[in-house]
Formats: C-alpha cells, sequence, structure tokens
C-alpha cells in the first residue's frame, strides 16, 4: 500500500490545488481526439482498440515516470512522485466549481461547465439540485476513486484510473455517435468505480446527522439510476441532507425520465449547496486520519 505517496499527494492538492502546467488530463484528452479523427467508426473494436491504447501508453509512461524517479536522492523521489500523482486529484478543483455557482452571476452558464443536462431553463432549485448531485457523484469519480488506486498500485495506478475516467467522460454516451464507439469505455469505468463510488456513499454518511436516514436512502435508492455507480454517493448525499436529487431532466433536448433519490424532507436551496459544499472539511479530516494511520503501521 501506498500511504506516504499517497498523503503527499493529497496535501499537494489540498494547499496548492491545479498546477501551473498543462494537466495530464488534457493529453489524454488530445489523444482521444487524435485516434477518433483518424480511427472513428461507430463499432464496439475501433472503441475497445482507443480503450486499449490510452490505458496502455498511460501504464508506460506512469512506470518509465517510476523508474526515473528511482535515480533521485532518495529524500526527493517521493516529493516528485507525490506532485505527479496530485494532477490526478480534483478535490480543490472541484470544490472550488461547485461553489463558484453561488457567486456566478450566471449561475446556469457555470454549472453548464460541468454538466452534460440542459441547464438554460434550469429553475434556481434545479441548478442547486444538480449542483449538489455533480459534488457528490464527482466526489468518487475525482477524489476517492483516484486515491483508491493510488493506494493500491501507486502512480500506475492513478494514471491509468485517470485514462479511464477521461475516455467515460468524452466518448461514453448514449448518443448515435458514441453508442457502440463508447461502448467499452463505459463498461471499464462502471467496473473501475464500483467499489470507489461505495466508499464515497460511505464517507458521505459518516458525516451525517442522522446517519440511519443516510443508510436507509443509499440501501434504498442506490442502484436507482441508470449508471450502476453515480446513485449511491448521490442517495448519500440526499439522506444526508434531508432532500430530493435526481429526477426528470433534460439532456440534448430531450427530456429523460429519472428516478429521484433520497427524501424530499426540505427543499433544495443555496443554503443546501452551502452546507453540502461544507462537508468538505470533514471529507479531508477522515480522509488525511485514515492515510495517517496508514503511514503509521506501513
Amino acid at each position: 500500500m501506498f500511504f506516504e505517496l499517497a498523503i503527499l499527494a493529497y496535501l499537494t492538492d489540498m494547499m496548492f490545488g491545479e498546477l501551473p502546467c498543462k494537466h495530464p488530463v488534457v493529453f489524454m484528452g488530445d489523444f482521444i481526439k487524435a485516434f477518433e479523427r483518424r480511427f472513428y467508426s461507430n463499432r464496439i473494436l475501433p472503441g475497445a482498440v482507443l480503450v486499449i491504447s490510452l490505458t496502455g501508453l498511460t501504464l508506460l509512461v506512469s512506470i518509465s515516470l517510476v523508474y526515473l524517479c528511482g535515480f533521485l536522492p532518495a529524500w526527493l523521489s517521493l516529493p516528485v512522485l507525490a506532485v505527479i500523482a496530485s494532477t490526478g486529484l480534483a478535490m480543490n478543483m472541484l470544490h472550488a466549481s461547485v461553489a463558484a455557482i453561488l457567486t456566478s452571476e450566471q449561475p446556469r452558464q457555470a454549472l453548464s461547465l460541468l454538466v452534460s443536462r440542459d441547464t438554460c431553463a434550469m429553475t434556481e432549485a434545479g441548478i442547486h439540485k444538480a449542483a449538489l448531485e455533480t459534488w457528490a457523484e464527482n466526489l468518487g469519480d475525482g477524489v476517492i476513486a483516484p486515491l483508491f488506486y493510488l493506494l493500491l498500485f501507486g502512480l500506475p495506478g492513478i494514471a491509468v484510473y485517470k485514462a479511464i475516467n477521461t475516455l467515460d467522460s468524452m466518448i461514453a454516451y448514449k448518443t448515435e455517435r458514441y453508442f457502440y464507439f463508447g461502448k467499452t469505455a463505459a463498461i471499464v469505468d462502471d467496473i473501475a468505480n464500483f467499489i470507489p463510488a461505495r466508499l464515497t456513499a460511505l464517507l458521505i454518511i459518516l458525516l451525517a446527522a442522522d446517519k440511519q436516514r443516510a443508510w436507509q436512502c443509499v440501501l434504498r435508492d442506490g442502484n436507482k439510476l441508470e449508471s450502476p455507480n453515480a446513485g449511491f454517493p448521490i442517495a448519500a448525499m440526499a439522506g444526508v441532507l434531508g432532500v430530493g436529487l435526481a429526477g426528470d431532466a433534460y439532456y440534448h433536448g430531450q427530456l429523460k425520465h429519472k428516478p429521484e433519490l433520497g427524501l424530499a424532507l426540505n427543499p433544495v436551496t443555496q443554503a443546501t449547496l452551502k452546507q453540502g459544499l461544507a462537508m468538505k472539511t470533514g471529507l479531508d479530516v477522515i480522509i488525511l486520519s485514515f492515510l495517517a494511520i496508514g503511514v503509521w503501521f506501513s
């Protein structure tokens, strides 16, 4: 287990957030776009080749970086690897991006940068609701899952996970263009997030005043969404705050019917979003405490 690497990487993200350089995910995105321009066909095979190519290349590059860092002095190699690994964590960026909706003069536009659903006709409650869902779901994709694979496999683990997640965010859509081309990416992402999504829900529940209600929401509603993973952290967040999340939404001009998660005991307001975002402090404490204990016993 790579506890020392993980705690240094998490602290780096906490202190500095996004580093002032081209993000590795941007390079991954460039690779996906280039492959799609050259080899796109809405069939499973080329999409599977893309997944294998990007994850294989990412694995090779990350292993090479670990190897090269081995030539550095012992006191320097771990911090360098931690800085590289921190680019796979997004707690600060995620929190800041969602919090920006609270202060933006154009909250619908700010939200549109974070979600794939249509935002132009959203009510104020709809905006705050979608922001809470984004915050909850991406705690898994952007924080817990990367940490999970960093702890298990070191830098190659977090790097390959980010490649999988980037593929999912770019091509794993059930649209006419990507239905088959993105199917492999969607399946691999579902597998990669299966455990982390449930761990994310557990962490959110630990911060609940009414843990029984939060547990009930997760057990009852966690698997109601089309995604096998997204519903668990969203249901946990809904249970903690005593609100209803998810439900019908418009995507590309089409209404998509989705079940509501949680219990609509309270309306979703700006204060609700602030309450959800305030959980970051508690999550930081839990995560850092767990990693510190791991360092102590490793």
